[in-house]
């Protein structure tokens, strides 16, 4: 189903209406707004009704109190009649160049044990040598550049069958993504669920802890070729991105949960 967001974009909404379907997308008030982005209410009101026109400053303004991906701060410029602030690079531009040698390094750094940088929709853009413990037994095809890491992890004929606490594991995964698909207002992160959601012994429910203090994180239990490998998973971004391949990339890394996994990993690759 689109969402009011999707329709105003589809629908080629101007700065005003698109406006009011993000401001009640993370619902907020026209007056909570206004305050939050030093404006009047009665401002906000005319902003939503097109009766008032907004400068450059206000729109970057009220986008960063809606918290709004840097691709949707470029789309309510446009649509208030202004140029895109934020622009993707290309792969060969040079500061793109240093940043993915920095990730190199930082994945390479964490060797034996598995990193990946992935973009906004989950593909993996990089992944260490460490990571290679975990694909053992998936099918080719899932292999196939774009890798999407959650379909790569919860099919079938992925990680699945070797995840053996599956059931909570894809609870966690499911819950990450429709937090990040609402916060996105992206049909495609909820695409991406629904047929996660689908597939055998996943589990989508709501997160629910008996209790909460009975571990520090849930580890991902995965039953290696070497023997079972608890992890605990660490996600990174970039501070202050203003560059929309930039904002959307994660990094990824699995720490070893006991000193078993550790053996196992170091073990590995002292012997190569």
């Amino acid at each position: 189903m689109l969402s009011a967001v999707g329709a105003a974009r589809q629908n080629g909404y101007g700065f005003g209406p698109l406006l009011r379907q993000w401001r009640l997308a993370r619902r907020l008030s026209q007056e909570a707004l206004a305050l939050a982005g030093n404006v009047s209410p009665r401002h906000m009101s005319f902003l939503e009704t097109g009766r008032s026109r907004p400068s450059r400053e206000m729109v970057l303004g009220l986008a960063e109190q809606l918290d709004l991906p840097l691709r949707d701060r470029n789309e309510l410029l446009l649509a208030a009649g202004f140029a895109p602030a934020y622009l993707a690079r290309p792969d060969d531009d040079p500061q793109l160049r240093v940043v993915n040698e920095t990730l190199r390094g930082l994945l390479a750094a964490h060797d034996p044990y598995p990193a990946a940088v992935v973009d906004s929709g989950w593909n993996r853009l990089i992944a260490n040598e460490g990571s290679r413990i975990l694909l053992a037994g998936v099918a080719p095809a899932l292999l196939t550049e774009p890798v999407n890491i959650m379909r790569l992890t919860l099919h079938p004929e992925g990680m699945a069958p070797r995840i053996r606490n599956l059931g909570e594991w894809s609870q966690h995964l499911l819950h990450r993504l429709r937090r990040q698909a609402i916060g996105a207002n992206s049909a495609e992160l909820a695409a991406l669920r629904e047929e996660l959601a689908g597939y055998p012994g996943v589990e989508d429910r709501p997160v629910v802890v008996d209790d909460p203090g009975r571990r520090i994180a849930l580890p991902l239990e995965y039953e290696s070729e070497h023997g079972t490998l608890r992890f605990l998973s660490v996600t990174a971004s970039f501070g202050a991105p203003s560059d929309i391949t930039l904002a959307g990339m994660i990094i990824e890394y699995l720490y070893p949960a006991d000193d078993a996994t550790r053996d196992i990993l170091t073990g590995r690759a002292r012997t190569g």
